[in-house]
């Protein structure tokens, strides 16, 4: 049985990145780190594939880069009752295709030292007073921290953090691929343009509906999906879905499912084990999580060095310093917009919104982490939306 100072359960975004960062802040590490994925890259992903501008920032930063096919989106329309809002910008979304995008992570995690065994399933784990005793289909793995990157339905939640679940917090969302050549009428791939529809919004609907451009086998499709906030409302989603394919010219499309879980005042760290990504919570106003997955990985590779200097297994304080930081403060903040805008006051708040250029500017740029907003304060943001001066004459997307 072979011990490790880190093992991370999950390859995607979130586990990648964590590993991604401690390497770079302590490059030694990289041959005491284990990454245990259950499926093998390439490896099918539900999602709907959109970096936001602070991603690609992210992949710069760990000198990983964009190398997978992509579309870049350079207009947004926005659909709310009674109204029609578009905008324009600068690289305002790369969409990508997550089984590639999540392979090319891989990739680069390897090729800075650090191991990943595939097609390797965690069946239990068992924290004693000195390690955490991970039991997989291949064997005995024994870890000083875990790291749990492995999704919405994480099992090291289950097993080691969890006490204080709420299935509450638990969204979903459907999705389906309609290939753009032949009936399809959707033009949002010619125009570089992704749509947003919050028109269910007042019959309900605690989410919205998409559709971005996307590659497939080097062929254009429209990724078309709904968003719900809550999984009870389920059984809606996939009729909805349906109508949306027939719209754009498809039909007889298959479609996927996955459940999306939202940040929330719930437990994310316990001693010797952290969580990231889906694991611990994503921004339940648009189920956005790749952006905060390298966030995520970030704070984690810095509590996770502590740890191992001092050999202070408990993680006192990590879930502390993670809420109080911009990105915890940001999420927070999302959670309290999905709670107004898919509330009761939902109408008033996306008709105030949608005809407001000032908060559609300011709130976009926070949102995609242009030049660092999303660091600034919300008083601040606000007093730019209102001003308007400084955000209006620049382009939305990126320098």
């Amino acid at each position: 049985m072979r011990e490790w100072d880190v093992i991370i359960c999950g390859a995607g975004p979130a586990g990648a990145a964590t590993a991604l960062h401690l390497v770079r802040r302590a490059p030694t590490l990289a041959g005491r780190i284990l990454i245990l994925e259950k499926a093998r890259h390439p490896r099918p992903k539900v999602c709907a594939g959109g970096l936001i501008p602070h991603v690609l920032d992210s992949l710069d930063e760990l000198e990983v880069g964009l190398t997978v096919p992509h579309v870049m989106v350079d207009r947004a329309r926005i659909e709310v009752p009674s109204r029609r809002v578009e905008v324009e910008g600068r690289r305002v979304c790369a969409i990508i295709r997550r089984a590639e995008f999540d392979a090319s992570l891989a990739a680069a995690v390897r090729a800075r030292g650090v191991a990943i065994h595939e097609d390797e399933k965690v069946l239990t784990l068992e924290r004693t007073q000195d390690y955490v005793r991970i039991t997989t289909a291949r064997g005995e793995y024994r870890a000083a921290l875990v790291v749990g990157a492995d999704g919405s339905g994480s099992m090291v939640r289950r097993r080691l953090v969890a006490g204080d679940e709420d299935k509450r917090a638990i969204g979903r969302a459907v999705m389906a691929d309609v290939p753009v050549e032949g009936a399809c009428l959707w033009d949002g791939h010619r125009r570089a343009r992704y749509d947003f529809d919050f028109r269910a919004v007042p019959s309900g609907l605690a989410g919205y509906a998409w559709m971005f451009p996307c590659l497939i086998r080097e062929q254009p499709h429209v990724n078309v999906g709904v968003y719900a906030r809550r999984a009870a409302e389920g059984p809606r989603l996939v009729p909805m879905l349906e109508a949306l394919v027939r719209e754009v010219g498809g039909a007889n499309v298959r479609h996927e499912a996955a459940p999306i879980r939202g940040y929330a005042p719930t437990r994310f760290v316990a001693p010797r084990v952290v969580l990231v990504g889906d694991a611990a919570g994503v921004e339940p106003l648009m189920g956005e999580g790749i952006s905060f997955a390298f966030e995520y990985g970030r704070w984690a590779a810095d509590e996770i060095a502590m740890a191992l200097a001092r050999g202070e297994w408990a993680l006192t304080g990590a879930e502390d310093r993670f809420r109080t930081s911009w990105v915890g403060k940001k999420l927070r903040r999302l959670s309290q917009a999905a709670t107004m805008f898919y509330g009761p006051g939902a109408p008033v708040l996306l008709a105030a919104v949608a005809r407001w250029p000032g908060v559609q500017n300011a709130g976009l740029r926070w949102y995609n982490g242009v030049d660092g907003w999303d660091r600034r304060s919300g008083w601040e943001v606000l007093w730019s939306a209102v001003r308007g001066a400084a955000v209006a004459r620049e382009p939305l997307g990126m320098r």
